[in-house]
């Protein structure tokens, strides 16, 4: 009878400890939030930090620098970036984003478990990628919300990260003064 209560005392002490390890790792998963450094992506940015913080789980910056055929001119804001690579562009972009959001909320406690990423290529591929990569809780992401001929011409990336991920997705939309946007 006793072998068979320290076998118990054994396997529960067991379970509690896979449990435990089971709840450090979900808390090391970061949550993935993508920008293209739009109004939507900092409301993102914002929600994503919110969400970090009631998790105490890190948070990955990330930003895919796309085809110049899919957005010309995306990159070149200032007349010094036209000759410059787009990725040190984007990674310019990045800082400035990442100072206006923890200038806008120096108190965000998220900010100081966070990191960045910039790759290229297609979005929603990357996105994909990076969020298995990193092992990544769920993926918060902005939308602009398209309808009509531009959602059937251009298609979402938003909703096509949902359609594919495996891995919860958060969609943020910013609040917009009026309804024609």
């Amino acid at each position: 009878m006793d072998k068979e209560k320290d076998k118990k005392d054994d396997k529960d002490k067991k379970s509690t400890k896979d449990q435990d390890s089971k709840e450090v790792a979900a808390k090391d998963r970061p949550i993935l939030v993508a920008v293209d450094f739009s109004d939507d992506s900092k409301a993102a940015f914002t929600w994503a930090c919110e969400a970090a913080t009631a998790f105490g789980a890190p948070i990955v910056l990330f930003h895919v620098v796309h085809e110049p055929a899919e957005a010309p001119g995306y990159y070149r804001h200032d007349i010094k970036d036209k000759m410059r690579p787009m990725e040190d562009v984007a990674e310019k972009m990045m800082r400035k984003f990442l100072k206006e959001r923890s200038d806008a909320n120096p108190h965000n406690k998220s900010l100081k478990n966070l990191k960045t990423q910039l790759v290229t290529g297609l979005p929603v591929t990357r996105v994909l990628k990076a969020a298995d990569k990193v092992n990544a809780r769920m993926i918060v992401m902005g939308s602009q919300g398209r309808s009509g001929l531009a959602h059937l011409l251009v298609g979402s990336k938003a909703e096509q990260v949902v359609r594919m991920a495996k891995i919860p997705v958060t969609i943020v939309k910013a609040t917009r003064e009026n309804n024609e946007d």
